[in-house]
């Protein structure tokens, strides 16, 4: 069930809805260009959060996911996998602790399946798992004058990607990217209150300027058309430290391991553009010019000067023969937000 108070004070704010979705606050290109250079404020309530507690939560989890849950400490956060039994991503989680719960935040189109494959793993376990997707407000904010600006409801500003700390405001965690990012998680009432403060100086915008930011940090995404598609080396999810290869077993542990060990990832991926106003869907294959499937879309969002930036997943060894076509266009490679290798 939505958060029916955050939605109307949205509204009153300007906020031009999508289904429950924030499209926008009036023009999204021009909230574009304002995120490529400036300061927004972005609600993130397109995606969903999971929260496990009981005395058997971090043992049951460190047997479903890719990263190590003993390391999630008052002050870390981090990203991990949920695989299949043969290694495939079923969702991504960028995982943190708030009391004695642990959040998994993720694609909120995946939430009703993940939640109901979660417990049919828990059996007897002493775990309590519940959608806490809509009983807190999830904020994002991006650009270079955030940091002051969170300094008036933040003693402490983290200063490293995943490092967190809580007050009375809420918990915030500073995000990756060439840019400062952050994201708060807050009541409601907190949250109408940072959110009057902080648009004095950053810009509202909509799920489309958050998903741009995402793609030039280089995040990918889990969503329902790419579910059980790739193994997480191959959305560069060991880059991102969200894979211990040092915890103990889990679902799809073998196939990953294997991967890790065996040799050099033969598929990674990568930062693209697409000069073409039609959306690449997540899941679209990425293609030589001999129409040969080498590859598939992770996630795309509108770019602030026109087209699509995305991230695909690419086999490496066809980055050298030649032009690679996504719906017919050609794929430019971009500067990567991080080296693809270890």
């Amino acid at each position: 069930m939505a958060n029916n108070d955050w939605q109307e004070f949205q509204f009153i704010q300007g906020a031009v809805f999508n289904n429950e979705t924030i499209a926008s606050f009036g023009n999204i290109q021009n909230e574009l260009l304002v995120a490529a250079q400036g300061d927004i404020i972005c609600d993130l309530s397109h995606l969903a959060t999971l929260a496990l507690s009981g005395e058997d939560a971090l043992t049951f989890l460190q047997g479903q996911v890719s990263n190590d849950v003993n390391l999630l400490g008052d002050d870390k956060a981090h990203y991990t996998g949920y695989c299949s039994a043969k290694g495939r991503l079923l969702a991504l989680f960028f995982a943190y602790r708030v009391g004695q719960s642990i959040h998994l935040q993720f694609n909120g189109k995946l939430a009703e399946a993940i939640g109901k494959r979660l417990k049919m793993y828990i059996m007897r376990a002493k775990v309590n798992l519940a959608n806490t997707s809509d009983e807190t407000v999830k904020l994002g904010l991006s650009g270079p004058g955030v940091v002051q600006a969170l300094s008036g409801f933040f003693s402490h500003v983290p200063q490293l990607a995943y490092d967190k700390c809580s007050n009375e405001n809420g918990t915030i965690i500073r995000l990756s990217g060439k840019v400062p990012r952050f994201e708060i998680v807050c009541n409601t009432e907190n949250a109408k209150t940072l959110w009057q403060a902080l648009k004095k100086t950053c810009k509202p915008v909509g799920k489309a300027c958050w998903e741009w930011l995402e793609i030039q940090a280089g995040i990918p995404d889990i969503s329902v058309t790419t579910q059980e598609e790739f193994v997480p080396q191959m959305v560069n999810l060991d880059l991102l430290k969200g894979i211990s290869f040092k915890k103990g077993c889990y679902t799809g542990q073998e196939i990953v391991a294997r991967t890790h060990y065996l040799g050099k990832v033969k598929r990674r991926t990568h930062l693209l553009h697409l000069a073409t106003a039609t959306p690449p869907q997540a899941g679209t294959n990425v293609l030589t010019d001999k129409q040969e499937a080498v590859g598939k879309v992770v996630r795309s969002a509108p770019a602030p000067n026109g087209g699509y930036d995305l991230l695909a997943e690419i086999r490496l060894d066809s980055l050298e023969a030649g032009d690679l076509f996504i719906n017919g266009v050609v794929a430019k490679m971009q500067t990567q937000p991080y080296a693809l290798s270890q």
